[in-house]
C-alpha cells in the first residue's frame, strides 16, 4: 500500500471572490479567522473539529499554523471588524452592549 502524502501548503488558500479574499481552509468557505478565533476562546483543536465535522483536524492544525505565522494579519483583520462594528452601533444611536 503506497503512502500518500498532503503538502501543507495547499491547505490553505486565498480567493477574492471567497470571503473578501481572506485565508480559507482550501476546498471550504472556512476562514482561518473562524478557527483562530474559537482557538482564542480556549477550544482545542479537537474540540474546533468535533464542532465542524466537514473538517478534518490535520485542516484545523494547518488553520492554526497559519494564524500563528500570521498572527499580526488575522488579528489586525478581526480589530478593524470589531471598530467597524461599534461604528455601525455608534452611528445607529443603539447603545453597545457587552
Amino acid at each position: 500500500m503506497a503512502a500518500t502524502y498532503c503538502e501543507i501548503g495547499t491547505m490553505i488558500t486565498r480567493d477574492p471572490e471567497l470571503r473578501g479574499g481572506r485565508p480559507i481552509i482550501a476546498g471550504t468557505g472556512t476562514c482561518v479567522r473562524t478557527i483562530s478565533v474559537a482557538s482564542n476562546q480556549g477550544y482545542l483543536p479537537e474540540e474546533i473539529a468535533a464542532d465542524r465535522p466537514y473538517l478534518t483536524l490535520a485542516q484545523i492544525h494547518a488553520a492554526l499554523a497559519y494564524y500563528h505565522a500570521n498572527k499580526g494579519e488575522i488579528d489586525a483583520d478581526l480589530e478593524a471588524e470589531d471598530r467597524a462594528y461599534d461604528e455601525g452601533v455608534r452611528l445607529s444611536g443603539r447603545p453597545i452592549v457587552p
